[in-house]
């Protein structure tokens, strides 16, 4: 059974927005924010949370860990 996530948090005052979540992520699950934020950083979203397929290439790539992917209890999102 194929693993899914069933969130994956980006916490808003760890990330500086460097977008290597963005470059590293194999199923093009984030993108670059169309606002910046308080400090002037375009963050990444979660455009496409089906897409993810829980490999935490983000997570372990992410210089300021800002990013948790949870993951589905029974495999589904």
């Amino acid at each position: 059974m194929a693993r899914t996530a069933s969130e994956i948090v980006i916490d808003q005052h760890l990330c500086k927005g460097c977008h290597i979540c963005i470059a590293v992520c194999p199923h093009k699950v984030f993108v670059k924010a169309d606002k910046v934020d308080n400090r002037g950083f375009y963050l990444p979203v979660v455009e496409d949370l089906e897409a993810c397929k829980v490999c935490h290439l983000c997570e372990m790539e992410c210089p300021d860990f800002a990013i948790k992917v949870i993951e589905a209890e029974d495999g589904h999102s």
